[in-house]
Order: C-alpha cells, then sequence, then structure tokens
C-alpha cells in the first residue's frame, strides 16, 4: 500500500481519520498476527476527536513544550496510540511493518522510550491518571494553559489508586485536566460490570468534584460535543468523559463475536477484516 503524506490528508473528515486509524490498526495485527485490536478499533473514534480535534500538538515536533499532552494510561491500547500517531504524522506509516519486531519504535506494550509522542509507559493499570494529576499540576504553575488528556479503561475504575487520583484532581481544582474512559465492558475476567461494577459511572465522577458526561463513543458527534463542552466548562472541576465504545467496531464479523479481552483473530481472517473495513469507508 502506497503511504499518503499527512499533508495530503489535511482535509479529511473525522469519520475518515477514524477509518484510518482502524485500517493502520488491523495492518499492524496482521503483522504479528495478534494484539489488543478489538479494543483499537472500539476506541477509533475517540482518538480521531482527541488527535484531529481537541489536541493542540505539533505532528513534526513531539517534544514541543506547549502541546496538549495525551496519556494512555491503557498500555496494552499502544497498537491503537500508534495507529493515531500514524494517521497525524509523528510516525511515518512504513513503520507499520515493524510492528511488535526487534528494534521497533513501536513495541506491542508501549514504551515512552521508545516512541515519539507517547508521554508515558502505561501497563501498570491505574497510574495513568495519578501520573496526570501530577502533569497538570506542574503545567498549570508554568502558565501555559495546556491540557492533559488521560486515556484510561473501564477496568481502571476497580483500581484505588485512580480514586485517589481522582480525588487528588478534584482538591487541586484541575481544570485543565481531562480524562477518558474508553468503557467498552470487557476486561480479562470478563465484562467489566460484572467483575467489579463502577455504575453509576458518571455520577460517581460527579460526586468526587468532577464535571462529568457520559456518551457514545463511537458517535462522532456526541465526541466532539463532549470535547468541546470539557474544554469549555468554566468551573475549577477536573472533566471527566465516559465513552461507551464497542469493541471491532467497524468490522462486524468481528462485532458479532462473543466479546472478550483479546480477540483471537484467525491467520485467514486479517485480509477479510481489512476488506470488510474498506467496504464500509467513509466517502
Amino acid at each position: 500500500m502506497t503511504a499518503v503524506s499527512p499533508q495530503s490528508r489535511s482535509n479529511l473528515s473525522l469519520a475518515q481519520r477514524a477509518h484510518n486509524i482502524r485500517r493502520h490498526a488491523l495492518r499492524m495485527g496482521e503483522v504479528q498476527g495478534q494484539g489488543y485490536v478489538g479494543q483499537a478499533l472500539g476506541v477509533a473514534d475517540v482518538l480521531a476527536v482527541s488527535y484531529f480535534h481537541a489536541l493542540n500538538t505539533r505532528p513534526h515536533d513531539p517534544e514541543w513544550e506547549g502541546r496538549d499532552r495525551f496519556l494512555l494510561s491503557i498500555g496494552h491500547y499502544a497498537i491503537a496510540l500508534y495507529a493515531a500517531l500514524i494517521e497525524a504524522g509523528v510516525l511515518p506509516e512504513a513503520e507499520i511493518e515493524t510492528y511488535g519486531m526487534d528494534d521497533s519504535r513501536m513495541p506491542m506494550s508501549g514504551m515512552a522510550s521508545y516512541t515519539p509522542g507517547m508521554e508515558i509507559t502505561g501497563g501498570s493499570l491505574g497510574h495513568g491518571l495519578g501520573i496526570g494529576v501530577g502533569m497538570a499540576l506542574g503545567l498549570r504553575r508554568k502558565g501555559g494553559g495546556q491540557f492533559v488528556y488521560n486515556l484510561m479503561s473501564d477496568g481502571e475504575l476497580g483500581e484505588g489508586s485512580t480514586w485517589e487520583a481522582a480525588m487528588g484532581a478534584a482538591h487541586h481544582k484541575l481544570s485543565n485536566l481531562i480524562c477518558i474512559v474508553d468503557f467498552n465492558d470487557q476486561q480479562a475476567d470478563g465484562p467489566s460490570t460484572e467483575t467489579l461494577s463502577a455504575e453509576p459511572v458518571a455520577d460517581k465522577w460527579r460526586a468526587f468534584g468532577w464535571h462529568s458526561q457520559r456518551v457514545d463513543g463511537n458517535d462522532l458527534d456526541a465526541l466532539v460535543a463532549a470535547f468541546d463542552a470539557a474544554r469549555a466548562h468554566d468551573g475549577p472541576e477536573p472533566r471527566v468523559i465516559v465513552a461507551d465504545t464497542r469493541m471491532c467496531r467497524g468490522v462486524p464479523f468481528l462485532e458479532a463475536r462473543e466479546m472478550t479481552h483479546f480477540v483471537r483473530v484467525e491467520p485467514e481472517e486479517w485480509g477479510r477484516a481489512l476488506a470488510v473495513l474498506e467496504e464500509g469507508a467513509p466517502r
């Protein structure tokens, strides 16, 4: 597949961006024959709105001090973030072929020291929000006006450190902190709501002192409105967007399977998944 420069894609819609993020993720999964593609397909709309509507960044200069910070608390979602960074032009599309290989800048579990645009090394779930609190405090003291975004999973709502960080953020009135919860109701031990339910999720965050919204995480218009409301909110509260997403979104035959934390894709199914995704491509 011929690579397309970010400049030539500058007029793409958010729907096209989300589609491309899904395609990049599937192509990486095909390289290794595995990967957390179910989560990547599900969260692609959230990433498209983050990187192509909300975030203030410079793709050619991922270390720019004035940038908004995007933290991936869920280290195993690295394939999804790589796909977004490729689409944004931070990483070249040609590097898809190196995914998960020795000396790749895209290891299967994300590492900040390897990958431009990856702010933290996630993976020990429940740590991202605490790091985000520290970053938001530091950036506020510098007075630059940047936002810190923390993408976390619904499984992380079962971690005590998440709620300690939530209390700290509210206490310090971190209005420059936006947490995004990918609520796909899946984790290693089964559905999140059956393993350790955090419901009512939006109300819990509100009770902890946050400006809280819950939206369909696969509805681009709803996501844009939620991100805009989070940034524009004039109160001192930190902000959270709970995004209900569907694993494997965009590939119906995978969506229809009994969902698990790690969706198995057979060797002969990668090409089929890519073809089905392209059939539904936005025009």
